[in-house]
């Protein structure tokens, strides 16, 4: 058993493998951009209006002002401005030449052909060209592609993105106890929940994902599977199987088919057992059967591997909270993460009673940090949630 920053070390020091792909932008939303995009115009591309008013030279400083002419928003100015001239302008179009600051049309009392300024204005009004950002700067860096992303991308004229290809992943569900949901259930069966669930965590990193469940917890129909999917996929997840029970023959199972073991076995809790292997430029992830465990350890390590496989280094936001209660625990030899709520600024710990407790999950908001060591966390203690 190694401790969880170790693992996390080997894990980030795997190589980024990414193949590339371009796509339309509309479609790169939760997609990883494969390299830094640069801008390749001024935006705005000119000086334009910030709201509504008139238009004038930055040194005059009349009162009175002869309205010359009206630019809308996607206008063109037909005329430069004089002293004493202004032009209605709108929010958002572009300055005529000759002027350099827009008097807001509140601040003015317009007559026929003219406005007379009532109140002095303390700033120009003006958003200037380039000011958001300048041709040839870099507009969009490595990394997760958002809503704010694509519209910044979009501000610039990009329309079709580089992309990363995500690696194609495979899961297997060992033991002949797991049935699909909608199934009838006999004796001694159980609905297969890590199967839907990692598809589901996949589905949100856009990895396509085969998934096969039910495994028999023997050598031969393991060994058959595992084959199988190694052949079509990059990476495989397995759950189950991964302990030191009579039945957990993956890890031999793997060794006997030519896979080094990087790590077996991680201070962390839920998911002491996980395994991480590789063979012929395959990854293997072996995970615990408890659904809990599932699901922690594939955002602990798997979701980490797979954004590192696509070319970024990846690692959650956390927001600040403060413990509502006192957290105690008996054992701590482990770094736990464990699932809380967020109540107003309060975090409190959901009621949870292990990682077989998957509903455990539906009630909770995040996860908490407990390092190994750690007996009891008091009742205000600031704590870091990361968000599920």
């Amino acid at each position: 058993m190694i401790e969880l920053e170790r693992a996390l070390d080997i894990i980030r020091n795997v190589p980024a493998g990414a193949q590339v792909e371009t796509i339309p932008l509309g479609d790169t939303r939760g997609r990883v951009l494969a390299r830094g995009v640069l801008s390749p115009i001024d935006s705005p591309p000119f000086d334009k209006s910030a709201m509504d008013g008139f238009a004038v030279g930055d040194g005059d400083a009349m009162r009175e002002f002869t309205i010359v002419e009206t630019v809308a928003a996607g206008g063109v100015p037909g005329r430069t401005v004089g002293r004493g001239e202004c032009a209605r302008i709108m929010t958002g179009a572009m300055l005529p030449a000759g002027t350099s600051r827009v008097i807001r049309r509140e601040y003015v009392r317009e007559e026929p052909g003219s406005i007379r300024v009532h109140t002095p204005e303390t700033g120009d009004n003006v958003i200037r060209k380039g000011s958001s950002i300048r041709a040839g700067q870099v507009v969009l860096r490595p990394g997760v592609i958002g809503p704010q992303d694509i519209g910044a991308l979009a501000g610039s004229g990009i329309d079709r993105v580089a992309v990363a290809v995500p690696p194609r992943a495979a899961i297997l569900c060992t033991g002949p106890e797991i049935v699909p949901a909608g199934a009838s259930l006999g004796t001694g069966q159980i609905y297969d929940s890590n199967g839907p669930q990692l598809c589901a965590q996949l589905a949100a990193m856009h990895c396509p994902a085969s998934v096969r469940t039910g495994i028999e917890d023997e050598r031969a129909p393991l060994a058959e599977a595992i084959e199988e999917a190694l052949s079509r996929c990059d990476v495989l997840i397995l759950t189950g199987g991964v302990s030191a029970g009579n039945f957990d023959y993956v890890p031999g199972c793997l060794e006997e088919r030519g896979a080094e073991i990087l790590f077996h076995g991680v201070a962390v809790k839920p998911g002491k057992p996980v395994l991480f292997a590789r063979r012929a430029g395959k990854y293997i992830f072996g995970l615990p059967g408890n659904p809990v465990s599932t699901f922690v350890i594939f955002e602990l390590f798997v979701k980490p591997f797979l954004y590192r496989r696509m070319g970024i280094d990846w690692a959650p936001v956390v927001f600040p909270g403060r413990l509502a209660r006192a957290v105690n625990r008996a054992a701590a030899d482990r770094t736990e993460f464990l699932p809380v709520c967020v109540r107003r600024g309060l975090v409190e710990a959901v009621p949870y009673h292990g990682s077989a407790h998957l509903n455990a999950l539906a009630e909770a908001d995040g996860f908490i940090r407990i390092e190994a060591g750690v007996h009891q966390l008091a009742e205000g203690t600031q704590v870091d949630v990361r968000p599920l």
